[in-house]
């Protein structure tokens, strides 16, 4: 593998800093990879933990930023710099555990929540990873399966960008060639307080000066951001029904996941002109939280919305790319197909589509654009709302997409059958639906608030539900289907009663 060359000083961008600041007691930026190997593919069927351990150590270098940590500059009069972790120690961040018997897949996602619930310490590098291993009561995966959970901060790795993290790690082939040997690697010495402020000091002396030039694109480059900002997100509470998910969460998560073959949704999104694998997604998620929400007597009549990428087309320059907006999910809507063309008719609306150009044309030009003064606007932006009292989330839930690779993963010989991820949560939004593929599998996993949702498993189920009423409705499949699957509301559970966060445990 090619030697990547030693960094030089870099100072966190405004996005990247946002992430570090915000993290709080009960709320952190961790993001959360999980991946589920088959070892009966290594050699001898074998896989121990220091075999990982010096895998990973081999390949450190390919991947700067896990040697680095965050230092911050003296008053916060600076956006942090990654610096070189001169007391990196390896076995910090990889670590061993096991489930105790029987080693259910409940079991599993508990753990998983603890993981990733906990912060990670700031004055190491922002990541750590699980070797888990007990693994032997899980459905629909071979027995003796071990898993390795990557806890990485969100400042450290964009989630765009998470595949990179799959990638690093594994190979095309069980028996990959033997890598080259890792180039030595010793820490650079940071930078004193001192030189910290004098970079703190030139920034700001030279800011005027950055200015020039693009003074009037700026300006007006913040001035739309508000006008997005305050139109797509910041309207008042009577604009769409708020439900259990959009209050101050606890510091406890859940996860879990339900997979699916891609080639279901392949021919579920045939039942509508047009339709993508990314409506179908959206379809599938709005079934399973209107099932939820119906079984807790919580279902608005209004429709929920979902913060959630949209394809936009690169006009004659490639494949299309994808821009953040809110779209509802029409829960509204009781028949499944009828809510699959309405979403696929908001989804492919001009107004939709326009409002995804100017959100990925906002994202573009802030990366340019002068980062103290994005800065200095959403404080005020922030205050004004603390004042006005009339602050409301973003939206209902928030979707995300993580396209994996096509093709089967091996780490030391072991086969990938699993990939999902878990993601971070935040006040107002505390239910976060996670879309990643891999091979030829769809995996839709969520996370959330303990106390916000105490029952995970039951919207588990709802979501395969939901999917199996769009399955039933492709005609090719409907004589196929298993009989034991219900196609109506499962019954009704006791109704979910939420309780401080103080007398919780983590879940």
């Amino acid at each position: 593998m090619p030697y990547a060359p030693k960094p030089t000083l870099r100072q966190l961008g405004e996005a990247d800093a946002a992430f570090i600041y915000s993290d709080s007691e009960h709320a952190n930026s961790n993001v959360s990879l999980l991946h589920i190997y088959d070892r009966s593919t290594a050699p001898n069927g074998v896989v121990r933990f220091k075999q990982i351990l010096a895998h990973v150590e081999s390949r450190l270098h390919l991947l700067p930023v896990f040697r680095q940590k965050v230092l911050r500059v003296p008053l916060d009069l600076d956006y942090p710099y990654w610096v070189e972790d001169e007391n990196f120690d390896i076995e910090y961040h990889v670590r061993h555990i096991a489930l105790p018997k029987p080693g259910d897949w409940r079991q599993f996602c508990i753990q998983a929540s603890r993981i990733h619930a906990r912060p990670l310490d700031l004055q190491r590098p922002l990541w750590e990873m699980y070797v888990i291993e007990g693994l032997d009561s899980f459905l629909d995966l071979p027995s003796g399966s071990f898993a390795v959970l990557l806890k990485v901060h969100h400042a450290a790795v964009d989630v765009a960008h998470e595949s990179q993290l799959t990638t690093l790690l594994h190979d095309l082939s069980p028996t990959p060639p033997p890598a080259p040997p890792a180039p030595p690697w010793f820490a650079q010495s940071p930078p004193s307080p001192l030189a910290l402020m004098w970079r703190a000091g030139f920034h700001a002396a030279s800011f005027p000066l950055r200015l020039m030039g693009s003074v009037s694109e700026s300006l007006g480059l913040m001035a739309l951001s508000i006008k997005t900002v305050a139109g797509e997100f910041w309207q008042r509470p009577s604009d769409f029904p708020a439900t259990r998910f959009n209050t101050v969460v606890s510091p406890h998560r859940v996860f879990d996941t339900r997979r699916f073959p891609l080639d279901d949704f392949q021919r579920i999104r045939r039942l509508v002109k047009g339709a993508t694998v990314n409506d179908v997604v959206l379809a599938v998620c709005a079934g399973g939280l209107r099932r939820y929400l119906l079984l807790q007597d919580e279902l608005p009549t209004e429709s929920l919305l979902a913060a959630a990428p949209i394809n936009v087309p690169n006009s004659g320059q490639g494949a299309a790319s994808f821009s953040w907006v809110r779209v509802s999910l029409h829960t509204e809507e009781v028949d499944a197909l009828r809510r699959l063309k309405a979403i696929r008719a908001t989804t492919s609306s001009s107004n939709v589509q326009a409002r995804a150009h100017r959100a990925r044309g906002l994202s573009d030009a802030a990366s340019h654009a002068p980062a103290l003064a994005i800065a200095a606007t959403s404080k005020m932006m922030r205050a004004a709302s603390a004042r006005l009292g009339d602050w409301t989330p973003l939206a209902n839930c928030s979707i995300t997409h993580l396209s994996g690779p096509t093709a089967p993963l091996y780490l030391l010989g072991a086969r990938l059958t699993y990939l999902s991820a878990i993601m971070p949560v935040a006040d107002g939004m505390g239910l976060v639906f996670s879309v990643t593929t891999y091979n030829d599998m769809l995996v839709i996993s969520f996370t959330a608030c303990y106390e916000q949702l105490p029952d995970p498993e039951v919207l588990a189920q709802c979501l395969r539900v939901s999917f199996q009423e769009y399955l039933e409705l492709v005609p090719s499949l409907a004589t196929a289907l298993p009989t034991s699957v219900p196609t109506s509301p499962p019954a009704k559970p006791a109704r979910a009663t939420r309780q401080k966060s103080s007398t919780k445990k983590t879940v």
